[in-house]
């Protein structure tokens, strides 16, 4: 008698655990489930290896540029001779050389110093701020460097000069102008490529 109730008890106790589980799946599937949005990622960027090779450009002067840019005329509206564009067709971006000739000019080379401010001011209607600096190439030589923030299609400029014969400005530009997470890595592997050329440019007699 006692094995009957035990085993009735059992069973009821597995019933309503039955029950009580089924109602809990039911209920469960019915509910609105919430979703909630993945941070904001940006695509990756492959930035090509900064191997780099000197220019064969017929100009004034020489440099070493990145395996991964061309280096084509400027045909640019107001373009001048020597001026080329070094072109980086997978990251969409390129560094403008411009080219002044001084012939020991000192007016000249004070002009071409004042537009390089200009230039770079244009940008401070959308930038959050600039910087500039003077460098010391391993020849002795000076560059003048201008970094600007915020979003501009140009994000580091530069000059640099031997004071009587030569000048030459540079300016990297991006298609978009902006200055993201996404962006960053280019502008810097930029500033590099900047400053390799830097440091090889070389002016020809």
């Amino acid at each position: 008698m006692l094995i009957k109730k035990y085993r009735k008890r059992k069973s009821r106790v597995f019933t309503a655990l039955f029950l009580h589980f089924t109602v809990l799946t039911i209920f469960g599937c019915s509910q609105t489930q919430s979703f909630y949005p993945k941070p904001k990622g940006y695509p990756r960027i492959s930035l090509p290896d900064q191997t780099y090779l000197k220019s064969n450009a017929d100009l004034p002067y020489s440099f070493e540029h990145s395996q991964a840019a061309v280096v084509v005329p400027d045909k640019s509206l107001g373009a001048e001779p020597n001026w080329v564009i070094v072109k980086y067709p997978a990251l969409n971006a390129m560094i403008q050389l411009t080219y002044k000739p001084l012939k020991g000019n000192l007016k000249k080379l004070d002009e071409h110093i004042g537009d390089a401010y200009k230039l770079a001011a244009k940008h401070q209607i959308k930038s959050t701020g600039q910087k500039e600096y003077m460098v010391t190439l391993k020849n002795g030589r000076k560059a003048v460097v201008i970094e600007i923030e915020g979003e501009v299609p140009s994000h580091f400029q530069f000059y640099t000069t031997d004071t009587s014969m030569h000048y030459v400005r540079g300016a990297v530009y991006l298609r978009e102008a902006t200055l993201n997470d996404s962006l960053a890595p280019v502008v810097a592997y930029l500033k590099q490529d900047c400053m390799h050329l830097l440091q090889t440019l070389k002016w020809k007699k």
